[in-house]
């Protein structure tokens, strides 16, 4: 094992085999990308993009893979890995060939889509080179054409490669190059028998590079079985995560998070933001949520169709876009350089995941900001984090309503300064208002204050002042608090058929259950905020398989009927209706924490193995 310390600290060692002695030099000097042995066009398009020294990575992997060796390459995700098997692969290319000679599998389409733009921007010199990204979501008709016409290089996705090896629409047979890029994340995705299955149709003396953030077990099985003497270059960076990036923790409960996240929204200075959620179903309502309070955001998650998330991401590079809700997956691989902040709306269980997260922002030298909200029960996963990280996030404050006040000031002033700029628009309502002054006697300061009434709305352009904390109550022992927050089986605890103020309640019911992945906060907040209710108006609500029963007030006004028509949740209407059936009762049992915190989306997962195979 051969041990170098630059930026990262890297060793090679012949795996599948355990290193028996070790020996550690100094790098006397850094390698360039000259010294690699890279073809001349490959060379060039390196100069042209403006690199000029290879990550530690590159330095190690290059050379290995340009002599025909196999690689198993440890590193984390952003320390340039793509280039290391990106740039040998181009330089041994026959562009006469046009069966495919070369197949990168990656774990998720934005990660395959950025394998595939990073290929292109290092091939823009060599004279016929095609290189087809192949994933699900994505139309057959594309995929077919530029397979038939012939391509050199393929960046797909497991289960959509593998419904064209079933098809016979994708000729492996003269394969020389296979890469396995986030190797450990295709697994745990539950792409291991697919990846197997891939590996056993391609020729036995094609040459493999394996790279990955961890070596599990089952990582280990796969490159004993499938690679030949293949050389293991790890790279561990000197701190897990990124220095650039200012790591800050919110304590906050649950019910607040909204509000907290509003207030950071309009005093933290941002570009571009994706908000990390643990479900596909919570980026829906949060980001509806954020829209109605007056923000340009939008969800991502697995449900979303392809070009939509393709149209999404383009958005959120040209500024028409500011904030995407997304969950880890539909995150993976994204590259965008407006991204100046990250908030972890829900704590990720997984470090690795909040490392993942993170690592979005404070790229390529860029500074950045990470802000994650922990409820008081989500104290140990901040420890954990602390711990795996070697970095303590600073505490932060919630904004106050002086704060957010001033900001909110500070941008109407703002906005004033910028409509003085523009001359001739302005002269004339300068003239507008001298008539107006001159035919009703009125001070312009008065109408300028009408004006801006008249422009901002009925929403308030300040805050009020934060109410008072409810009084002690002795006999219960805690707080006095009307909003209960969700209870444990998926239902709200109310004692009888009316409020404390007896208001009195009837049962309705709408048309999305468990099978829909709902959650009482969801339909708390989508009832509350389309039919002009308060939480205090809610009494019991129990999810079913298919629907839902929910106690609200009795006499719902016509209004309220109207405006929850085309109320949606997880993006099906609710169909509101009143239900016969008699009050609402808690089911009983203990709690469950899936009801509060939400379990892994299975949308998000790959299907099973089956017989038949449909869209990846």
């Amino acid at each position: 094992m051969v041990s170098t310390d630059a930026d990262s600290a890297v060793s090679t060692t012949s795996a599948p085999e355990e290193p028996s002695g070790a020996s550690s030099v100094e790098a006397d000097q850094g390698p360039t990308f000259d010294s690699l042995g890279l073809s001349a066009s490959v060379l060039e398009a390196v100069k042209a993009l403006g690199y000029e020294t290879p990550s530690a990575i590159q330095a190690a992997t290059i050379p290995t893979l340009l002599r025909g060796r196999d690689v198993v390459g440890l590193a984390q995700t952003g320390t340039g890995k793509t280039a290391a098997f990106a740039l040998p692969v181009l330089s041994n290319l026959d562009v006469y060939q046009n069966a495919p000679q070369a197949l990168v599998l990656a774990p998720t389409r934005e990660l395959a889509l950025q394998v595939c733009e990073a290929f292109e921007r290092y091939a823009s010199n060599i004279d016929g080179v095609r290189i087809l990204p192949v994933y699900g979501g994505q139309g057959y008709g594309p995929q077919l054409t530029a397979l038939r016409r012939g391509v050199h290089v393929v960046v797909g996705t497991p289960g959509r490669i593998m419904d064209h090896l079933e098809k016979g629409t994708l000729d492996l047979s003269q394969l020389r190059f296979l890469v396995l890029d986030e190797a450990d994340e295709m697994l745990n995705m539950g792409f291991a028998e697919d990846v197997e299955t891939i590996l056993a149709e391609t020729p036995e003396d094609k040459q493999v590079a394996l790279f990955s953030a961890t070596m599990p077990a089952q990582i280990r099985r796969l490159s004993k079985k499938y690679l030949r003497d293949a050389e293991e270059i790890s790279v561990k960076a000197k701190t897990q995560t990124n220095t650039n990036i200012t790591q800050r923790y919110l304590m906050v409960s649950y019910p607040q998070k909204v509000d907290a996240l509003t207030r950071i929204l309009e005093v933290e200075n941002f570009e571009g933001m994706i908000v990390f959620t643990r479900t596909k179903s919570e980026t829906e309502s949060l980001a509806e949520k954020l829209r109605a309070r007056g923000f340009a955001a939008t969800a991502i998650n697995g449900d979303i169709a392809q070009a939509q998330r393709e149209k999404t991401v383009n958005q959120l590079k040209d500024g028409s876009l500011d904030i995407l809700v997304a969950t880890d997956v539909a995150a993976r691989g994204l590259d965008v350089e407006r991204i100046s902040h990250v908030v972890n709306y829900d704590l990720p269980t997984d470090v690795e995941a909040y490392v993942h997260r993170i690592g979005r922002t404070g790229r390529a030298g860029r500074t950045g900001d990470a802000i994650s909200f922990v409820t008081p029960r989500e104290r140990w996963l901040l420890r954990a984090i602390e711990k795996h990280t070697k970095a303590q996030p600073v505490q932060m404050q919630l904004p106050s309503v002086d704060e957010v006040n001033a900001t909110r000031l500070s941008r109407f002033d703002d906005g004033i300064t910028a409509a003085l700029q523009e001359g001739e628009k302005i002269e004339f309502f300068r003239d507008v208002v001298r008539h107006y002054v001159e035919e009703h006697d009125v001070p312009e300061v008065d109408v300028a204050a009408a004006l801006a009434a008249v422009l901002h709305g009925e929403e308030p352009l300040l805050l009020e002042p934060e109410p008072e904390k409810p009084a002690y109550d002795e006999r219960r022992g805690r707080r006095d608090r009307d909003d209960r927050g969700e209870r444990g089986s998926g239902e709200r605890r109310e004692s009888s058929r009316s409020r404390g103020n007896g208001q009195p309640l009837a049962t309705y019911k709408i048309q999305v259950g468990k099978r829909h992945r709902v959650e009482p906060r969801q339909i708390v907040g989508a009832i509350a905020n389309e039919g002009g209710l308060r939480r205090a108006d809610f009494g019991n609500i129990s999810i079913r398989n298919d629907f839902s029963l929910v106690e609200l007030p009795a006499d719902l006004a016509p209004e309220t009927w109207k405006a929850l028509e085309s109320t949606r949740i997880s993006g099906k209407l609710i169909e509101l209706s009143e239900d016969s059936g008699g009050p609402v009762r808690r089911s009983g049992g203990r709690f469950d924490k899936s009801a509060r915190y939400g379990k892994p989306d299975a949308g998000e997962r790959p299907r099973k193995p089956r017989q038949k195979r449909k869209f990846d």
